[in-house]
């Protein structure tokens, strides 16, 4: 692949410098495909330990947008910097092949943003559990992974999107939508990322639950799950789980199967579904006890906003759209 096809955004934050010697090999890569802007808030010592371990020709820029969310000053500080009209912004788990890479700058020819379909590379237990997630996001809609594609024009038109929300990855996808652009779900584009360590895991239960207030019937439904449980224990005892168990897997197996999915999640995949939304009739509930405390602490600070909906940010965008 000669020239660059597209500019690759990375917001980066570490406390550490661990890893960065794979991330650097990975760039390098990236680097033949792309223009590499890593976006990085790390401290200054963790920031100039990058410096020196990233490939010559990678961008290495500090944040410059004022956002509670430090991930959107990433991608806004990109979007400024970027020579390309197609972006990929992908968090820093993320490991496209050349093969996803090409593919989703072909679909970016088609569409203002493009959402592919992420998967775990190595599946320690706790990446196991969390594909359970994806196997019913993908049977019931699309699942919202660790990157997307985004034409350069369309979010300069809106001047980025709002960085003091929490499901940023939403919001950025339904920003181009109210400014009348066009997505792509592109459910069988698969593209790796790495698992994150268990402890990193564990935190973002609720904080994920919480971004369920961006998406109120969605929110509603997982809120009405643990009432349900209960009567159905109440009513039926303990041997009614297994039959709900196993409706659970099923729908699973089909959001494992729906756009080739078998080539990357594996045939027990859909077992760990039923684990997951446990996890998730609790988390929820606790999510609801966050909003009511002043929301989730994020830097020091609270965001209380998960995001903007899509009625909101059509009446923001209406010139925007006027003007396609």
């Amino acid at each position: 692949m000669n020239g660059h096809a597209a500019s690759y955004i990375l917001p980066l934050k570490w406390t550490g410098g661990g890893g960065i010697a794979e991330l650097a090999a990975y760039l390098e890569d990236v680097g033949q495909w792309a223009e590499v802007l890593v976006v990085d808030g790390s401290p200054d010592e963790v920031f100039a330990r990058h410096a020196a371990a990233l490939p010559a020709g990678i961008r290495h820029l500090r944040p410059q947008f004022a956002c509670r969310n430090g991930k959107v000053s990433g991608v806004l500080t990109g979007l400024a910097a970027a020579s390309e009209e197609r972006i990929i912004i992908a968090d820093d788990d993320v490991r496209y092949s050349a093969a996803a890479f090409r593919r989703m700058i072909d679909l970016l020819q088609e569409a203002d943003a493009v959402r592919p379909q992420n998967y775990f590379l190595t599946l320690p237990w706790h990446a196991r559990w969390d594909t359970g997630r994806t196997l019913l996001n993908r049977a019931l809609g699309s699942d919202f992974p660790g990157t997307v594609g985004v034409r350069r024009s369309i979010l300069r038109a809106t001047g980025g999107y709002d960085g003091d929300v929490l499901f940023e990855n939403l919001e950025l996808l339904r920003t181009v939508q109210a400014a009348g652009g066009t997505e792509i779900r592109a459910d069988d584009l698969f593209v790796g990322r790495l698992p994150c360590s268990c402890r990193h895991f564990w935190r973002q239960r609720t904080r994920q639950a919480y971004d369920d207030f961006a998406q109120p019937p969605r929110l509603l439904l997982e809120l009405s799950l643990l009432p349900a449980l209960l009567v159905l224990l109440r009513r039926y005892g303990a041997a009614a789980c297994l039959p709900a168990a196993a409706v659970v897997v099923g729908v699973a197996e089909l959001g494992r199967r729906r756009r080739d999915g078998r080539q990357v999640f594996p045939a027990t995949a859909a077992l760990w579904a039923p684990a997951w939304l446990l996890e998730r009739m609790l988390a929820v509930w606790v999510a609801v006890g966050i909003r009511l405390a002043g929301g989730v602490p994020y830097a020091g600070s609270r965001l209380v906003k998960a995001g903007n909906s899509l009625r909101v940010l059509r009446g923001r965008y209406a010139h925007v759209r006027a003007a396609r």
